[in-house]
């Protein structure tokens, strides 16, 4: 699969950026913080036409086993041993001197070199995190070469639709040391609005409005790694009680004019075969958490499920898919890491109907793109996703418009980690002007 920044060709000035000088002239690694005070990796490219691309590589907390390896350090004298100085001298040495010189117009072919520099089958020589640093610098770089947003470099004239936010509201499971619920993430989507900044807005309103509803039952409103709140909750399902509340009071209709989405992150609370809800004193087998979650999309409206069951729990992924699968959308998170191998997989068995998109659980632009073209070709939903540790880089909501995904997934309206992504589709949407789309409820409709 070979992918080329997707104006390359020709711009709007009818200008071949082939012409332009786009091979790499240096570039250089820095260790940054995440939202959480941990490092990560920021990597810079220059380009010999004076061209310029950054990028920041996140980090999650809930990070399923078939991830490719994010390096870390190991020296506990310094940030507890996730330094990511190993990471950074493998950019500013061996990457360094393998890629100058190399042309970013071709991004496949960069992230090809990489992986064969990297020789393992998950990165773990040089470390998921410097590849995929690297890969975005530099497709970033080209797009810059061609004085175009990164939106349009990767997706033309015809990247023209507005993705409908998943935020993220409530947080619960690992994002809260356990405090809250035993489900990890609790989203509204604003399906029934006419535009991204109009979505935004009523995702915002039920947000605060959350805020007090949670202060009238005596809960505190301290919030999670993502944003969201992370009250001590009585059981996994007064948190969409308190929603559904907090929905109805900011004066909007659930189920008309918002959907709840969830992200259980089943494979926190799974082991030795069953499935364990702490909050409610419950253990549960595969075919019962699948009886679960039936139970709550038949009483809530309940418009997408994200990793309800555990990252190897094929036969009940199938089971799921099989019982919900055409009334909502069913999400592979830990089950596919955006792994082009795990998505074949997925749709030869049946196993959902979507993808969560997440940069670094693959480590490179082209194997990502891969990996959402394979979905989109067997008409499934592509979902852009942050991670849990985050940071000022908003690429994703790039990406989320530039590849065509019908949804992003980037947190509550809350911390400019989180918000950075959400104020980068407004500008996107006030840029492209009468030519933008938002999905709506249309973004649900597999394609």
């Amino acid at each position: 699969m070979h992918f080329f920044v997707a104006c390359l060709v020709k711009d709007e000035r009818g200008y071949n950026p082939l012409h332009m000088n786009t091979k790499i002239k240096s570039l250089r690694a820095l260790q940054v913080l995440d939202s959480r005070g941990n490092p990560t990796i920021e990597v810079e490219v220059l380009l010999q036409d004076g061209s310029h691309g950054q990028a920041i590589v996140p980090s999650g907390a809930s990070t399923g086993i078939h991830e490719a390896l994010e390096l870390r350090d190991g020296d506990q004298q310094r940030y507890s041993g996730k330094g990511v100085l190993k990471a950074v001298a493998n950019v500013n040495g061996e990457i360094a001197d393998q890629l100058t010189g190399m042309d970013v117009a071709d991004g496949s072919a960069l992230d090809q070199a990489l992986i064969n520099l990297d020789g393992t089958s998950n990165k773990a020589r040089l470390g998921a995190n410097a590849i995929l640093g690297v890969s975005l610098a530099a497709a970033k770089a080209a797009a810059a070469a061609s004085d175009l947003p990164f939106y349009r470099s990767l997706g033309g004239d015809s990247a023209t639709r507005l993705p409908v936010p998943m935020l993220n509201i409530l947080n619960g499971g690992a994002h809260t040391g356990w405090q809250s619920t035993d489900a990890q993430e609790f989203m509204v989507m604003p399906l029934g609005a006419e535009s991204f900044a109009e979505g935004l807005r009523w995702g915002a309103e039920i947000y605060h409005t959350l805020k007090q509803v949670l202060k009238d039952k005596g809960y505190t409103v301290l919030v999670g790694d993502e944003g969201g709140y992370a009250p001590a909750l009585r059981s996994n399902s007064e948190a969409v009680e308190v929603i559904l509340e907090a929905i109805e009071r900011a004066g909007y209709q659930a189920g008309e004019q918002i959907g709840l989405a969830l992200d259980p992150a089943a494979s926190e609370f799974y082991e030795d075969g069953k499935y364990h809800l702490r909050t409610e004193g419950r253990t549960l087998d595969g075919e019962q958490m699948v009886a679960f979650w039936k139970d709550w999309v038949d009483r809530y409206p309940i418009v997408s499920i994200e990793d309800g069951l555990a990252q190897d729990d094929w036969s009940n992924w199938k089971a799921m898919t099989m019982e919900l699968g055409d009334r909502i959308q069913i999400v592979g998170d830990d089950l596919l890491v955006t792994n082009p191998d795990r998505v074949k997989r997925a749709i030869d068995e049946q196993a959902c109907n979507a993808l969560l998109v997440k940069l670094n659980q693959i480590g490179s632009l082209s194997e990502t793109i891969e990996a959402v073209q394979l979905c989109q070709e067997a008409g499934w939903n592509c979902v852009a996703s942050h991670r849990s540790g985050e940071t000022e880089d908003f690429t994703i909501a790039d990406l989320a418009v530039g590849l065509k995904m019908s949804q992003i997934k980037t947190g509550a309206p809350a911390r400019s980690d989180r918000v950075a992504k959400y104020n980068q589709l407004l500008r996107i949407e006030r840029d492209l002007g009468e030519a933008s789309e938002y999905g709506g409820w249309a973004a649900l409709k597999s394609e």
